[in-house]
C-alpha cells in the first residue's frame, strides 16, 4: 500500500509518499503527480520518500520521470530512502541497461 500526501506552501509542491511505489500505487503517484503537474506552474517541486519501504521497477521509473521533468528535490533520512534517492539521481547512461 502507499499513501500519498500532497502539500503546497508558498512557492513549494511537497509530494510525501509513505510505504511501497509498486505496481498500480506507482501509478497512482503518476496520476497524482500528473494532476499537480500543470498547477504548478514556476513552484518547485520536493519528492519526499523518507517514509518510503520499498520501491520496484515501475515505482523508479515513475520517480525518475517526475525528476528529470521537474528537477524535483529529494528528501531522503535513511539508509534505505537514501539509497532509493541516489537510484533516481543516476544519469541516463548508468540506468539504460538497468532491470531495477
Amino acid at each position: 500500500m502507499l499513501r500519498i500526501s500532497v502539500e503546497s506552501v508558498a512557492d513549494l509542491i511537497t509530494i510525501r509518499l509513505e510505504g511501497k511505489v509498486v505496481g498500480l500505487w506507482a501509478e497512482e503517484c503518476r496520476r497524482t503527480w500528473l494532476g499537480i503537474r500543470e498547477e504548478r506552474g514556476s513552484k518547485k517541486l520536493r519528492i519526499d520518500l523518507r517514509g518510503t519501504t520499498y520501491v520496484d521497477g515501475l515505482g523508479m521509473a515513475v520517480l525518475r520521470e517526475m525528476q528529470r521533468m521537474t528537477g524535483a528535490e529529494i528528501l531522503a533520512d535513511a539508509p534505505l530512502t537514501r539509497y532509493f534517492a541516489e537510484q533516481v539521481m543516476r544519469p541516463e547512461a548508468e540506468t539504460e541497461n538497468e532491470g531495477v
